[in-house]
């Protein structure tokens, strides 16, 4: 995974921490009931953090990037854990809903289920929402950007499939243009995963 975020932590949380939420997370908020805890995975700016304390939801960011780490902590005034998300013990969370917005954009396609199913272990068995949000970009393929940052993109079908195969069921979907003004389209997934136990 790209060091980018690493290294131009404070660019990065510039560009992002200013976007207004509700157009594509208003979906997957109004699964959720007040007090419910949420983990944002990849929580950079800590904007969504921020958003989420204010519809009454208990909320932990998970971040790889340090800098990014500590200012979404300033941001949000929130724990946020730190780590790789690929190796990280999620199990002993336990919490009502994951919030992955754009967060596995870098993540290959092989990898992808893997990824996921290492990261729900983060979720409640017991609890009675086990609610995902995933946003993935629209394309073709894969490409890497003037930054060095290598992007995987996706076709909605391919990813139904996949999500299914995680035990992921669909309850919300939306394709929305960035609102960071590039026009790239995402597609946008609010799930209900299946406990096993």
């Amino acid at each position: 995974m790209s060091d980018y975020y690493c290294h131009h932590y404070q660019a990065y949380h510039d560009e992002t921490v200013s976007i207004d939420p509700e157009p594509f997370l208003g979906a997957f908020v109004r699964q959720l009931a007040p007090g419910d805890h949420v983990l944002d995975v990849g929580c950079g700016s800590g904007r969504d953090l921020f958003w989420m304390q204010q519809k009454s939801l208990a909320v932990t960011g998970f971040e790889r990037s340090p800098g990014l780490a500590k200012l979404a902590r300033e941001h949000a005034g929130c724990s946020v854990l730190e780590g790789d998300f690929t190796t990280y013990n999620f199990t002993p969370l336990a919490v009502d809903a994951i919030l992955m917005t754009g967060a596995l954009v870098h993540v290959p396609y092989d990898r992808l289920p893997g990824v996921l199913g290492n990261i729900l272990r983060a979720l409640n068995p017991a609890s009675p929402r086990r609610i995902v949000y995933l946003s993935l970009k629209e394309g073709e393929e894969a490409a890497t950007d003037s930054r060095g940052r290598v992007f995987y993109f996706w076709q909605e079908a391919d990813l139904v499939r996949l999500l299914a195969g995680c035990g992921m069921e669909v309850l919300d979907f939306q394709r929305s243009l960035s609102a960071d003004g590039t026009g790239q389209p995402w597609l946008g997934f609010v799930l209900h995963h299946q406990a096993f136990r």
